[in-house]
């Protein structure tokens, strides 16, 4: 009689009595979660490795007693109670004892409706703080153009840090100091603006008590819209309209683009037009760039510029690579040239002033607009810089509910746009925008088939192949800074097998910029991503050379693609970034009198190539012999040679890919020559 081998039974464990298949599960906290028993957690975010410190994800497990359940590794017949007193308990005291030192003036604070310690203090049921304070109250950072630090509302998570490293690869905060003192700050305690900081706003989006928050323009919005003299115009980002809906209760990737226009209008703003219009010519000029590079001969790859993070990123890191960049503007300042050559005619302001504000998903815009290259005789192209939940707060200061107002159409001509415009707001928008252009130009025949779903996609580094005429386009798709570096590697050992580079720094594109409503997991950033390729969808027209507004544009105003008057208004230029200006460390301190000034590169390229030890051995050496009086060492940033890493100064003499060796023979070289002069 033949019979049929039995089924093996899954791998199980017992949650609070409920017995569970293991599915591979990185640990206890996914497998309880997957079942719907939510264990609190401060630190443990799925996109970010195991930290543990928060201890609230504590749980019993039999024979093992109390563990943090984010770093448990699901065994099978492991047995797990979730909520004893005990638990509970611990629970407890950990939030309280955030809270004695916390800031809570929460009415105040721009994470109050989504304060993960709020959230769980009323779920724990805390009525009262047991606990007196012990840290003195600490300054605000405002420095920076785009973020808020509010050290008093930190709770030492550590999300903020292990983002910045391991998605964004920049490490511009960390921790510092040990025990009660320690602390989250941004490098050798200097302010977010004079570090290595790229404004992307990751560290806000994961900060779950607003100890990192946005920096708000709301104040100066509404000062110019109250001002008589002042013609005031609006330009709603493609993202903007996905992520808007979130912030008054709607689904996640509800698409909201009339109601934004609506709600814009009714407090206030005189015109309402898209980004997506300059999306549409950024397009054009930056597919034209693209294919003049690709039949010269480079430089190659062409990398996208639309991300200013991206761009503060390449300009720290990696200012080698700034001739691959794109010189096109972002979207957002292309508007701004766009609008104040067109509109002041239009509008007939008679003598007002015309004031020009973004709504962006993205936190580094706010940084961008700022720049004196985009300031011109002291006019700014934009003006203000707020973002998707900074809207949402002034329609609710004014009353307004998103669902109920009708929706309205965008003001003409910078109002009209194609899907390609629209597809910028997502990882991969812009390669496939631009490749609708430029393999239908390549072909000479109209392009049928619009999309390209080669490039779409989650994963932080993509690859694409599109063959035109026997030819390969080869692409990668990047979202993360930290995935830049394996496409920076193959540049720099001459194996790039790339033509172009699509960069954007948050995690699913500018539909997950900071500026967003707060995303609890990456399933809104994909019902967001998902909401964009629908409005494309929806859309009449898809490739951004089928504008009618915008090849009007050219034709009054800026005449060929790609040509002289084009470039002037539209193209922009990069410079080399220092990162932290003027700090100097000293190592060997003594006399000042006609010291030999050693200064040995800390940056991050120079660091991960040994710079530590080399400090370390030349420290070492000044001191054993005992030229403390005739050495200046000390530590610096940047020398911005981090491609020849790592560098070392002796005197005037610039040392790269430096040894111990070398900078003692050039400093032993030095201190004779003086001696030789002395004699």
């Amino acid at each position: 009689m033949n019979t049929t081998p039995d089924t093996p039974k899954p791998a199980t464990m017992i949650i609070d009595g409920r017995e569970l298949p293991l599915e591979g599960e990185r640990n206890v906290l996914e497998v309880a979660r997957k079942a719907g028993i939510d264990i609190p957690t401060f630190c443990y975010h799925s996109e970010l490795s195991v930290y543990g410190a928060c201890r609230l994800c504590l749980v019993e497990i039999e024979g093992r007693g109390v563990q943090a359940s984010c770093s448990i590794v699901p065994e099978p017949g492991m047995q797990v109670r979730t909520n004893t007193k005990q638990v509970r308990d611990i629970r407890r005291i950990a939030l309280e004892l955030l809270l004695a030192n916390h800031d809570m003036n929460c009415p105040t604070c721009a994470r109050s409706a989504t304060c993960r310690l709020r959230e769980l203090s009323e779920r724990m049921g805390i009525d009262e703080v047991r606990y007196k304070p012990v840290h003195e109250r600490q300054p605000k950072d405002k420095s920076s153009l785009s973020l808020v630090r509010d050290p008093n509302k930190c709770v030492l998570c550590g999300d903020c840090v292990r983002a910045c490293r391991e998605l964004q690869g920049v490490g511009a905060i960390d921790f510092a100091f040990r025990g009660a003192h320690s602390a989250v700050l941004p490098a050798f305690g200097q302010n977010l603006d004079t570090g290595e900081c790229v404004n992307c706003g990751l560290c806000a989006s994961v900060c779950p008590t607003g100890a990192l928050t946005p920096r708000p323009e709301m104040d100066a919005v509404w000062a110019d819209l109250d001002d008589p003299d002042k013609v005031v115009i609006a330009q709603l980002a493609p993202a903007v309209r996905v992520g808007l809906g979130e912030y008054f209760g709607m689904k996640p990737g509800s698409i909201t683009t009339g109601q934004a226009v609506a709600a814009l209008r009714a407090i206030g703003f005189d015109k309402v037009y898209d980004t997506s219009f300059t999306a549409d010519m950024t397009v054009l000029e930056e597919g034209e760039e693209f294919l003049r590079r690709f039949s010269d001969g480079g430089p190659l790859p062409l990398f996208t510029s639309c991300c200013p993070a991206w761009v503060k990123y390449a300009e720290q890191f990696h200012h080698e690579l700034l001739p691959n960049l794109s010189s096109c503007k972002s979207p957002q300042q292309m508007f701004g040239a766009v609008a104040r050559k067109m509109l002041p005619e239009q509008m007939k302001l008679e003598g007002k002033e015309l004031v020009i504000v973004s709504v962006m998903p993205c936190t580094a815009k706010k940084f961008e607009a700022k720049q004196d290259k985009f300031i011109h005789d002291g006019v700014p192209e934009v003006n203000h810089v707020i973002t998707t939940t900074e809207l949402g707060q002034m329609l609710r200061q004014c009353g307004l509910q998103l669902d109920t107002l009708e929706p309205e159409s965008f003001d003409m001509p910078l109002g009209f746009k194609t899907g390609a415009g629209v597809l910028f707001g997502v990882s991969g928008g812009v390669t496939e925008a631009v490749l609708r252009y430029a393999v239908e130009k390549m072909r000479g025949t109209p392009l049928e088939q619009v999309d390209f779903k080669e490039v779409r996609g989650e994963a932080g580094l993509r690859e694409a192949v599109i063959t035109v005429n026997g030819v390969e386009l080869r692409l990668a798709i990047v979202n993360g800074l930290a995935n830049v570096k394996t496409v920076v590697e193959s540049i720099q050992n001459g194996a790039c097998p790339y033509h172009l580079v699509e960069v954007m720094a948050c995690p699913g594109g500018c539909v997950a910029g900071a500026g967003q409503p707060h995303a609890p997991g990456p399933e809104v950033r994909r019902q967001r991503a998902r909401a964009i390729y629908h409005n494309d969808k929806g859309l009449e027209l898809h490739k951004a050379q089928e504008n009618p507004e915008l090849a009007r544009c050219y034709r009054e105003h800026f005449g060929e693609v790609g040509g002289h008057a084009a470039h002037d208004a539209l193209h922009t230029e990069y410079q080399h970034r220092r990162r932290l200006h003027e700090l100097n460390l000293e190592i060997i301190e003594g006399q000042e009198a006609e010291k030999i000034p050693v200064q040995v590169c800390v940056g991050t390229n120079c660091f991960l190539n040994g710079s530590q030890e080399l400090l370390r051995k030349l420290t070492r050496y000044v001191e054993n012999k005992n030229l403390e009086d005739r050495v200046h060492l000390s530590a610096t940033f940047c020398m911005e040679r981090c491609g020849q890493s790592p560098n070392v100064r002796v005197g005037d003499t610039h040392l790269e890919r430096c040894t111990f060796d070398a900078a003692r023979a050039a400093l032993d070289e030095r201190l004779a020559g003086i001696m030789a002069t002395v004699q």
